[in-house]
């Protein structure tokens, strides 16, 4: 385990650098920090949802655990060569979103973000999700990461999905579809 934080400012990324886990000095825009700082945004858009009352207990303890997960899933980012996720995350993942996706009605349309206060912020961490799989694959173009985390955050973003469809139902919101023909003359 890393050294635990006493001072929060230190000065040493004045420069437009940062330290990773294994002490190396990085630009802070860089490919490596970009990935683990989007695992960073994504996590704390889980905490806002999280923060909405009245979730079901399920979400709830389903949406803890994944924080744990992007935690650690940061900490391997943030150190060259370090693994933590395994294949039975994303695995775990997949059987939660198949729970929760039995209990819904087939979707025959695209729905647009939405549904009431959790369902919509359960649809942004989705599309933070999202990135945070596009920042990953850019970095794994320069450097060695774990196909293990693409995988993750690929089911991930479904699972949010899914669960937004979960929430907009618990809210008793509504999911707008999209309306691709809106507009053409009959």
């Amino acid at each position: 385990m890393g050294n635990r934080l006493s001072k929060i400012y230190t000065r040493t990324g004045d420069d437009g650098t940062t330290g990773l886990g294994d002490g190396t000095r990085v630009p802070k825009d860089g490919e490596r920090v970009e990935a683990y700082g989007t695992v960073d945004e994504l996590n704390s858009s889980i905490g806002v949802l999280l923060a909405v009352p009245g979730l079901p207990s399920n979400v709830t303890s389903c949406l803890t655990e994944i924080q744990h997960e992007l935690f650690d899933m940061g900490g391997e980012l943030c150190i060259p060569g370090h693994t933590v996720i395994k294949a039975e995350h994303a695995s775990r993942l997949e059987t939660v979103l198949d729970e929760f996706n039995d209990t819904l009605p087939p979707l025959k349309e695209f729905i647009l973000p939405g549904g009431g206060p959790a369902a919509a912020a359960c649809h942004v961490s989705r599309t933070i999700a999202r990135r945070a799989e596009r920042r990953v694959l850019t970095l794994s173009r320069v450097e060695s990461v774990s196909p293990e985390v693409i995988k993750y955050l690929n089911r991930l973003s479904d699972l949010l999905f899914v669960m937004a469809r979960v929430l907009a139902r618990h809210e008793r919101g509504t999911e707008v579809l999209w309306r691709h023909d809106r507009g053409k003359k009959a």
